[in-house]
């Protein structure tokens, strides 16, 4: 989550930048800090009302970065604006101007390109089963839930999620190291955003894993 919270540091930044140089021509230089700060605010409220849920605590931690900027910004306005010289618009201005939302888009464009589309619930040591496999189950806001049950072929192993596939049939890659407890198996439960049919999980090695039937709420 300190990621994100730089993540929104970052876009805050940019978003304050570009307020602030838009707002040369008027003088209205306290408009960077109240719209970051606003728009903080309307990041809070998609995270409550239209996201919620573990996917929706991210962009609460994408508002605080804003958050911050605006109350950092805030600070600083008696410094940046003795700094500027003229309330026209020079070429730096002008470039500036261009520039910030393309870096704006672009880096939120390539962080939705870049999102593992995952995340690991639970990851733990258990007794080895008859029949391994998995199952699906649906947790919070339709995201859904991969458990996967291990025989005694993974004794004493541990368990790496290396690839799970956005595009197409979702297919989890998993492998598989020394290092576990000599009793036991590897344990693990996969949040998943979207399942899109036909699930496959298998190994590194190319061993496939069956449905177990039925699902775990």
């Amino acid at each position: 989550m300190y990621l994100v919270m730089l993540f929104g540091l970052f876009l805050g930044i940019i978003f304050f930048a570009f307020v602030f140089i838009a707002s040369k021509k008027s003088g209205k230089y306290y408009l960077a800090p109240v719209i970051t700060f606003l728009f903080s605010g309307m990041i809070v409220a998609y995270s409550l009302f239209l996201v919620g849920g573990f996917e929706g605590m991210g962009y609460l931690f994408l508002a605080v970065g804003f958050l911050v900027v605006s109350i950092v910004g805030t600070l600083l306005l008696p410094l940046l604006i003795p700094k500027v010289k003229s309330k026209s618009f020079n070429r730096k201005d002008k470039i500036s101007l261009f520039l910030l939302p393309i870096l704006f888009f672009a880096t939120i464009g390539i962080s939705i390109i870049s999102e593992d589309g995952y995340w690991i619930i639970e990851q733990a040591s258990a007794t080895p089963v008859k029949t391994e496999g998995y199952r699906i189950s649906t947790i919070s806001e339709g995201s859904k839930a991969v458990t996967l049950q291990l025989g005694e072929k993974y004794l004493g192993k541990e368990i790496e999620v290396k690839k799970v596939s956005k595009r197409g049939a979702t297919e989890i890659i998993l492998k598989f190291v020394d290092g576990g407890e000599d009793d036991k198996v590897p344990y693990i439960k996969i949040g998943l955003y979207e399942i899109n049919e036909p699930l496959k999980v298998q190994t590194t090695d190319g061993d496939i894993f069956e449905s177990l039937g039925g699902s775990w709420n």
